[in-house]
């Protein structure tokens, strides 16, 4: 069973910067279109930035130019650094891995992890 184990969440002041990271524990990295998602109580969760197989990214219009969507096959990690952030990125962050093989779709959730910007 494969895991997502998002970290680097936390308290910044807007303007910081942040970087999270999302560990799997199969060698799914690099084999597995990965994503971030971000989640606030009461809204819909909101891609933010996908990455392929290829290495092709794709942003949410709101984090464009502030956002950086990476990965690191060798460590089976994708990150995501966050630079001038508001208050409005304000969520719970969650790392999502998909494939499609063989017709059968393997999708993969992490557990997120709280990222508040506040003065």
């Amino acid at each position: 069973q494969v895991q997502l184990v998002e970290s680097g969440g936390g308290l910044v002041q807007p303007g910081g910067s942040l970087r999270l990271s999302c560990a799997a524990s199969g060698s799914i990295v690099s084999t597995y279109a990965m994503a971030w998602y971000r989640q606030v109580p009461g809204k819909q969760r909101e891609l933010v930035a996908v990455i392929t197989t290829s290495v092709t990214t794709n942003y949410a219009d709101s984090v464009k130019g502030r956002f950086t969507i990476s990965r690191d096959n060798a460590k089976n990690t994708v990150y995501l650094q966050m630079n001038s952030l508001k208050s409005e990125d304000s969520a719970v962050y969650l790392c999502y891995g998909r494939r499609t093989q063989d017709y059968v779709t393997y999708t993969y959730w992490g557990q997120g992890t709280q990222v508040t910007v506040s003065s």
